[in-house]
């Protein structure tokens, strides 16, 4: 895991450019706190911040092998297959990494090369023979990879910020930029920053003197299904068991990302039973309480500490609370450096805690696995199963008010955020693969997990890369194995739901697995503090920031909101819901403060 940049320009000398190559490079160093390594020719150059964790001596970067030079982020699991493969073809290794299986069998495949990867990953190949950069990017988005295109070339990056480092690029945001900001999805190659694309997953990108040219290699599509449910279910755990078992290799301290539900219990226990009698080390993140205990709300139902505890004490794993405080949360120290490990606006506390609890994971281990995704996979999310907001035309989870907290912006700019997301909806809808024949719901629903798996779950996987990039810690996410995405997106909506609740093949297929407390418990999102002096912290800000006349957001508020808003009670039954407004204006000033993107 490691972040990578790069910069090709056909009329330029590269050579002299090795301070700005430098810039670049060390944008990431907190992605790569382990190595730095830069590699410069006439037209190109290639930076690279390692985290080390496979072969921590002999994966240095750049790598270079005949007539090819890559950098590379990410872990491929089927890297020992791939490796004895080429070897049968005559290959010859120098090291034990993933790295060098990549850049050997591009010299063997080229650019199909990515067919036969699975894994997490982005990395980018320059090819001295033809002068072209191939940047390639794994399925389903799991690690990022931006480029911006240049008169001459192109400038490429982990992270937006290694871009901006270059003095060619402006930061730049036009109306679709600060829409797309303030919408909860990702549109496939949306940058925010005007120039600047991802490359989208299951895509490479090829950059030769005649342009740049991008390609698909995967896509979601419909097949059918002629398992029964007893056989999916069954096909589902063999999926997992071999999934995870693979994304236990490492050769640094592992541990497990722990909730109490399905999802990352799951994962635990899985873990658990692959490792032996090598316990498995699992962590949680928890909140200093001041109000009384626990008090359920519109979100979440429990707590998740009582399940955290019976999982742990199940599988027998080494597991470790990981308990904030408000002060943490609202600390100007944490919430800059979230917004610098994201370059974006964030989600208040949820963004917060989640940095701390890698924070202090990287303190024991390197790399971590964690349950994102399950929901969006198996159809988790309450909203998957409220006919009302099914039917609704729109995505689904802005229908909720923690994916909207847009309330104290201005009116007319909301209108304009509703316009865009309407016409985001309507090309998602434009991609769906559909089955002939099939019943109405059953044609809803597959748009419903199409949306979830290309929108919303790249906001989320976004997120949980950059903030745990930002410690240096891996942070492995097994249910977006591309096998088990295929297969499960092409069951009918039946299977997902046959024993009446969410998520029935995952619970069906790990029930054996798990205490019986968290395969009966109900979904429940990711925790956050309710705390309400995090509250009161976070009103103060807000106060500070409107009375400032030269606040950045000042033009983006209603102000009559802005007032109600700072005045309603603080410690009401809506106390969560009412501060994501609150979170987001701010995130939203600091954003702009910081990096100060000109208006188109």
């Amino acid at each position: 895991m490691c972040g990578i940049t790069g910069w090709v320009d056909y009329e330029r000398d590269l050579t002299g450019e090795r301070r700005t190559a430098l810039d670049m490079t060390r944008t990431m160093r907190l992605r790569g706190p382990d190595d730095e390594g830069l590699w410069i020719d006439p037209h190109v150059a290639l930076g690279h911040r390692r985290l080390a964790v496979i072969d921590v001596e002999g994966g240095v970067q750049p790598m270079s092998e005949g007539p090819a030079t890559i950098v590379y982020s990410g872990e491929v699991y089927n890297f020992r297959e791939l490796r004895e493969e080429l070897v049968s073809h005559g290959h010859r290794f120098r090291t034990r990494s993933d790295t060098e299986v990549v850049l050997q069998a591009y010299l063997r495949w080229g650019a199909g090369l990515v067919d036969r990867l699975n894994g997490m990953f982005a990395f980018a190949v320059w090819d001295r023979r033809t002068e072209e950069l191939l940047l390639a990017r794994d399925r389903m988005g799991i690690k990022p990879l931006y480029y911006a295109p240049m008169p001459h070339g192109v400038l490429f990056g982990s992270e937006p910020k290694a871009i901006l480092a270059n003095p060619g690029f402006t930061a730049r945001v036009d109306e679709d930029g600060l829409c797309e900001v303030l919408t909860m999805s990702k549109t496939p190659g949306h940058a925010i920053f005007l120039g600047m694309r991802e490359v989208v997953p299951g895509h490479t990108v090829r950059v030769s003197r005649e342009g740049i040219t991008d390609r698909e290699y995967w896509a979601l599509t419909a097949q059918e299904h002629t398992d029964d449910v007893q056989t999916t279910v069954r096909h589902v755990r063999e999926l997992l068991d071999d999934i995870v078992e693979r994304q236990l290799i490492s050769d640094v301290p592992l541990c497990t990302l722990l909730s109490g539900g399905l999802d990352s219990s799951a994962l635990t226990a899985l873990a658990d039973l692959a490792l032996g009698p090598e316990s498995v080390r699992s962590f949680a993140v928890d909140f200093v309480d001041e109000t009384g205990g626990f008090i359920p709300d519109e979100l979440r139902s429990t707590s998740d500490t009582p399940y955290v505890h019976d999982v742990a004490k199940h599988v027998g794993s080494l597991h470790t609370d990981v308990v904030l405080r408000t002060d943490q949360l609202a600390s100007p120290r944490i919430m800059d450096s979230v917004l610098r490990a994201r370059d974006l606006p964030g989600m208040g506390d949820m963004d917060a805690s989640l940095y701390l609890l890698f924070e202090e994971i990287r303190r024991h281990s390197t790399v971590a696995l964690s349950g994102e995704s399950a929901d969006e996979v198996f159809g988790g999310y309450p909203w998957f199963h409220d006919p009302d907001i099914v039917n609704t035309p729109t995505f689904p989870w802005a229908m909720t008010s923690f994916a909207n907290g847009r309330d104290l912006l201005d009116p007319d700019l909301n209108a304009r955020v509703e316009a865009y997301q309407d016409r985001r909806y309507h090309e998602a809808l434009e991609e769906v693969p559909y089955l002939p024949g099939v019943s109405a719901l059953e044609r809803r629903m597959r748009e419903i997990c199409y949306l979830h798996l290309t929108r919303m779950v790249r906001v989320l996987l976004d997120r949980k890369d950059r903030l745990s990039m930002a410690v240096g810690l891996e942070v492995r996410v097994p249910y977006c194995d591309h096998r088990l995405v295929e297969y499960v997106f092409n069951t009918p909506w039946a299977y997902k739901t046959y024993d009446g609740r969410e998520k029935s093949l995952l619970r069906g297929a790990v029930a054996d697995a798990l205490p019986g407390s968290v395969v009966q418990r109900v979904k429940s999102p990711y925790p956050a503090t309710q705390n309400a002096s995090y509250e009161k912290a976070i009103r103060e800000r807000l106060g500070e920031i409107v009375a400032d006349p030269a606040a950045p957001i000042r033009p983006y508020l209603d102000p009559a909101a802005v007032e109600v808003a700072l005045r309603r009670p603080i410690g009401h039954a809506s106390l969560q819901r009412d501060r994501i407004g609150l979170e987001r204006a701010v995130s939203l000033n600091d954003w702009l403060t910081a990096y100060r993107p000109a208006s188109v």
